[in-house]
Parts: C-alpha cells; sequence; structure tokens
C-alpha cells in the first residue's frame, strides 16, 4: 500500500492551488528546496510522477491531478472527524450508555432523553434495562456509562470504583381493591394493613423494600402472592386479591385509567372491570431512594455529564405529593 503522507499531501495541494513552488514555500513558510524535497518524496512513496517541467514553472500531472481528488475527500473526511470529536469533547456529540431498572426507564430516562434529543441533537443515549444489583456490574465492566439503580442495592458512597449522584427520593403508594373497606379510610396508615394479604416480590429489591417498609411499621407483611411485574400486581390488586406498596415512579408506566376516590386519592380502573384505589401514606411516608452513578474519574466527561445533568432536571419533576397530580 502506497504511504499517503497527509502533510506532503496539503503541499501537494497548496502547489496546485498557487502554481509555484516559490509561492507555495511563501504559505507555508517553508524554503522552496523544502517544498520541492517533500514533494519529491511524496512521488517516491506513491510510485508516480507528481509533477512535470512546464516551461520555467511546473505544473501537476494526471497522475498528481487523481491524487488530489482522493486527498480532497480525505481532508474533507479530516474536517468532519474534526468537528466531531469538538463535538464530543464539549459533550455535544457522542454515545452515552444508560442502565437502568424498569421503573426509572419511562419516569427518569425517557424524559432525559427526549430533552437531549431537543437540546443536544448529536449526542445520543442508548438505554439498557438492569435491575439495581445488574446496574453495577454492568457499570463496572465498562457495558454503560451512568448506572441508575436503588440506594439500597447500591455500592456505599465510599466504594472507589464509583462516584454516585441521589437523584431522588420516590414516594411508596399503597394499592388496594377500589371496593377494600380501607379503601376511604382517613389518615390509611400501613399499620392498618398488617393483617392483609400482600403482594410483592419473591426476591429482589422490591420483596426487600416492601418488607422493610412494613416492618419500620410494626409487622411483617403475609406474602399472598409473589410477582415482580407491575401490570401482574396492578391486576390481581384490583382483582381483589390483596394490597401491594407501588413506586409513584411506576405510575409513569401508565397503568389502567385514573379516577379520583375518596380524600382526593387516586383510582385507577383495572383490566377485569375492577378498580384499584391508589393512597398516599402520609404518616409513614415511606419512600426509596433512586440513585446514578458512574466510574469515578468518569461522571465530569462533557457526555455523561449532560445526561447526569438532564436525569436529574427529570427527577425534579417527579415528586409530587398527591399522585393524582402526577397521574390526572
Amino acid at each position: 500500500m502506497a504511504d499517503w503522507d497527509l502533510k506532503k499531501l496539503r503541499i501537494l495541494r497548496t502547489l496546485h492551488e498557487l502554481g509555484t513552488v516559490t509561492a507555495t514555500a511563501e504559505a507555508l513558510h517553508m524554503t522552496p528546496s523544502a517544498v520541492s524535497q517533500q514533494l519529491t518524496g511524496l512521488a517516491k512513496a506513491l510510485g508516480v510522477t507528481l509533477l512535470e517541467a512546464h516551461g520555467r514553472r511546473v505544473r501537476l500531472t494526471g497522475a498528481a491531478q487523481l491524487v488530489l481528488r482522493h486527498a480532497e475527500a480525505v481532508f474533507a473526511q479530516l474536517e468532519r472527524a474534526d468537528a466531531d470529536l469538538l463535538g464530543y469533547l464539549q459533550g455535544e456529540a457522542g454515545q452515552v450508555r444508560v442502565g437502568a431498572f424498569s421503573t426509572a426507564i419511562p419516569a427518569l430516562v425517557v424524559p432525559a432523553v427526549q430533552e437531549l434529543r431537543r437540546s443536544h441533537p448529536g449526542l445520543s443515549v442508548a438505554v439498557r434495562e438492569a435491575e439495581a444489583e445488574a446496574a453495577y456490574e454492568l457499570l463496572a465492566e465498562g457495558s454503560v456509562d451512568l448506572a441508575l439503580s436503588l440506594a439500597a442495592h447500591a455500592p456505599t458512597p465510599r466504594d472507589p470504583k464509583f462516584s454516585r449522584v441521589s437523584l431522588l427520593a420516590d414516594p411508596l403508594d399503597v394499592a388496594l381493591p377500589a371496593g377494600h373497606p380501607l379503601a376511604a379510610e382517613p389518615g390509611l396508615r400501613l399499620a392498618d394493613l398488617a393483617d392483609e394479604p400482600w403482594i410483592f416480590g419473591s426476591s429482589g429489591p422490591w420483596s426487600q423494600i416492601t418488607t422493610t417498609a412494613c416492618e419500620n411499621a410494626g409487622f411483617v407483611p403475609e406474602q399472598a402472592h409473589a410477582a415482580a411485574d407491575w401490570s401482574a400486581i396492578w391486576a390481581m390488586v384490583a382483582a381483589g386479591m390483596g394490597v401491594a406498596l407501588v413506586p409513584r415512579m411506576a405510575m409513569a408506566g401508565g397503568l389502567g385509567a385514573v379516577g379520583r376516590g375518596a380524600g382526593g386519592d387516586a383510582v385507577r380502573a383495572g383490566r377485569g372491570g375492577g378498580g384499584v384505589a391508589l393512597r398516599v401514606l402520609h404518616a409513614d411516608q415511606p419512600r426509596r431512594h433512586v440513585v446514578a452513578a458512574a466510574r469515578r474519574g468518569s461522571e465530569g466527561a462533557p457526555g455523561p455529564a449532560r445526561v447526569l445533568a438532564a436525569l436529574r432536571r427529570a427527577a425534579a419533576d417527579q415528586t409530587p405529593e398527591d399522585p393524582t397530580v402526577q397521574l390526572s
């Protein structure tokens, strides 16, 4: 393969534009002999004759014209590469990979991506759904650049591998069948539901969050049904099969249709003709804490920093005191 020396190609292009070796040397702050030496070296490397005598001047050969046509394409591509690199360095271009748990995607990641499409269209975000612990494994191995997780299942802030940022404290509301005797109970507390059948995951983060919240209220919940999918949990509650804690962010997924129940709390229709009363636990105020993390030292890179800022703005819009504000 021929040796396409960019510096020498630029000299050839300048000679073509200015017409003489002397003018080329002046423009490039070189001596005429240095220009001639560089072009002789380029001709030797490419294996073609680039210049021919034309009176007291020189002119480019057909081979030189062909070389320049390809060189111009290379120069144009390098200009585009410079622009893309500058955009990357300024956080205006490139790709940021985000690993996030399921309910964080519609509530936080999607709004952040929509904002960035408007403000920084050259910056793309690739989303990968992953549960809390798996998100950190992906982050550690370099498969994602940012990980959204729950603080209870994330490495501690002292972990030297990661830098953590708190995004929000997501309120937990309780979902009851719409006709439940306690659905309209004023000042409902978690302890009032101690004898109810509960629906939550058999393992993983949501199982621990539910049991911890109930234990903090003074009882151990009786698990009547095990499910991790919010649509499945919602359908079982609507069918009168039990009660469940529901993170406020899960409502961004669009479960059912919203109405208002007693006390202004949200009520959603279920698929089976039943309904769900969603009550705010004002007295208990259980919450789960959502955090974002990056590999330590990378959080200041322009691309991840822009995505993280957009996630924080999305999180700021996710903390209504009453779910009817969010759901209506």
